[in-house]
């Protein structure tokens, strides 16, 4: 239930705060006074679209707040699944909009997603517009709610045809895929894979093959300085013992000297020990020197060799990797290819078959589905009837009409909600045939339809809050009164907010505001106030008669008040038969 709207330098609207009851909420006021603000501020807050222009000349943003009293399992449940605390089932919706037109939402306090916003709103409020009048008659929707209606009855077979009709999607763009190769391009194409497969198999790649022939080839290619440089190291270092000048030599002679004084002092002989350590290790070195130059090799065959072999392991890279390793991958999918590509027409039966057998469960389940809508259908018909009657259109027919939907060449169209078209077609007069609702039904009767439609299926929509916008468009006098009588009774069961300018369905309210435009410092602003008995007394005179208020439509309008209020008396609370 909503319990209190707040909005902030929205439009016209300086600063409001305006509470809302249990029960009938009617709200009134002069053509232009600002009724349809109210409405706008309360779809921004579940996620309508937001503008700049929304926030007040002057301001920097606008504000609207609402506030819930919650007692919906699903409404508790997302936000459980969101994070957001909901203490005493006080829920706060607030829209924050800016004048660059960007928005804020909040979620007791947490900013969220718009999609968020939209998604728990959808169970707090129905909102009924001018707009909802046309899309009645637009039949396109009316399978939405004949399904809608059937809520259960139906979900689970409408999920099901759901999920067939995707599957038979999926394998039939599958299907496109592979069909969409004419021959001449699957023979090329697999040559061409065949083709470098072949080229790569050749070659025997091994992966890092190239890093190691790199430092081969360079070895080879400074064969000569090498064996040059070792050469003379080795020379310098150990090839003549007798040279006083090698390195071998003069470390010998020093270790014959420090030998004769390293009994003298512990350090001489740590002195004898590291530089006897070190001609030990030299000769060492020397001698794995002289294995090395035994062994180096100045083989151009083999220089050549794996100059070609590198030149054909870049040119392999130009054409399928940066790597050895990517290569050797691209083959593999090269092999994948081929073999989906020549197992092409074995996949396309496959996948025909598979079109075949999901096209004949989808028919099956369809079938299920246009069964369970034709039994539902047929309460949906006596429910509608029924309100009809209590809306004062007695004479009335509906019924609800399902056929095979079909193409102009009259074959079975698929589709999500399976293959049936339906379409409301109503008499509203003796001896009228019955016809699409866009051919018979004035605006008054398409009010009093819809007004029918939101009694029925607000039980199935679990939604406490109706919120009706000027719903008594295109009627008055006895339809009028029995409009109001109907949308109190509602009002015993759910919270019911109306706009409207009929006295008749004014005077059933609970709760009555009054929406009032008034000038200050050459501003002009939309003030809302909640009516007192007197003032509602003055109001309603004033839709009774228009401004012309005299002791005649006051008196009319406190004897409309009393019979309404032994009206209400009259509903049984507890259980509202609507």
């Amino acid at each position: 239930m909503l319990l209190e709207l707040s909005i902030e330098n929205f439009l016209l609207i300086d600063k409001v705060k305006i509470s809302f009851t249990n029960g009938f909420n009617v709200i009134s006021g002069e053509t232009g006074a600002g009724k349809s603000i109210i409405i706008d501020a309360i779809n921004l807050t579940l996620g309508g679209k937001s503008n700049k222009n929304f926030v007040r000349i002057g301001k920097k943003r606008a504000i609207i707040e609402a506030v819930f009293d919650i007692d919906n399992r699903e409404v508790k449940k997302l936000l459980d699944e969101y994070g957001i605390d909901s203490e005493d089932n006080i829920l706060i919706l607030t829209r924050e909009i800016f004048g660059t037109g960007k928005s804020i939402s909040r979620v007791n306090g947490r900013i969220v997603q718009l999609a968020f916003i939209q998604k728990i709103s959808k169970l707090l409020i129905d909102i009924h517009g001018q707009h909802e009048h046309q899309s009645l008659l637009y039949s396109e929707n009316h399978i939405d709610l004949l399904d809608l209606y059937g809520n259960k009855l139906i979900q689970d077979t409408a999920i099901k045809v759901k999920e067939k009709y995707n599957e038979l999607k999926l394998y039939k763009s599958e299907l496109k895929k592979y069909s969409s190769i004419n021959e001449k391009e699957r023979e090329r194409r697999i040559d061409l894979i065949k083709f470098q497969i072949n080229e790569i198999d050749s070659s025997n790649l091994k992966n890092n093959e190239d890093e190691e022939l790199l430092k081969e080839y360079e070895l080879l290619k400074n064969a000569e300085n090498i064996f040059a440089t070792i050469s003379e190291s080795y020379d310098k270092i150990s090839s003549n013992y007798n040279d006083e000048y090698s390195v071998s030599s003069v470390l010998s002679n020093v270790l014959s000297k420090l030998e004769k004084i390293s009994s003298f002092d512990e350090k001489l002989l740590n002195f004898y020990s590291e530089v006897q350590d070190i001609f030990y290790r030299l000769q060492d070195i020397s001698t794995d020197m002289r294995h090395y130059l035994e062994n180096i090799s100045f083989d151009s065959e083999r220089l050549n060799e794996i100059e070609m072999r590198l030149d054909t392991i870049n040119n392999l890279k130009r054409k399928y990797g940066n790597t050895i390793e990517e290569i050797l991958n691209y083959r593999n999918e090269l092999i994948d290819e081929l073999k989906e590509i020549e197992g092409s027409f074995d996949k396309t039966n496959v996948l025909s078959e598979k079109i075949k057998k999901c096209e004949e469960e989808y028919i099956e389940l369809a079938d299920k589905l246009t069964v369970i809508r034709k039994q539902v259908a047929k309460d949906f018909e006596e429910k509608i009837l029924k309100e009809l009657k209590d809306l004062n259109l007695e004479k009335a027919k509906f019924e609800v009409n399902i056929v095979a939907n079909l193409d102009k060449k009259g074959k079975l169209i698929f589709s999500q909600k399976g293959n049936d078209k339906v379409e409301f077609l109503i008499s509203t007069n003796p001896g009228e045939p019955l016809m699409p609702l866009s051919k018979v039904a004035s605006g008054g009767e398409i009010s009093r339809i819809m007004l029918a439609l939101k009694i029925i299926l607000a039980k199935v929509d679990n939604i406490s809050t109706l919120i009706f916008d000027e719903i008594d468009t295109g009627i008055s006098g006895k339809t009028a009164n029995i409009v109001g009588e109907k949308m109190a009774l509602i009002a015993t069961n759910y919270q019911v907010i109306s706009i409207t300018h009929l006295p008749q369905i004014a005077v059933m309210a609970d709760n009555h505001l009054l929406i009032e435009k008034v000038f200050y410092d050459d501003q002009t602003m939309t003030k809302v106030k909640t009516l007192t008995e007197e003032e509602r007394i003055e109001e309603i005179s004033r839709l009774i008669g228009g401004n012309n208020i005299t002791d005649l439509t006051l008196q009319n309008a406190e004897e409309m008040i009393e019979l309404a209020n032994k009206i209400k008396e009259g509903f049984n609370k507890k259980v509202a038969k609507i």
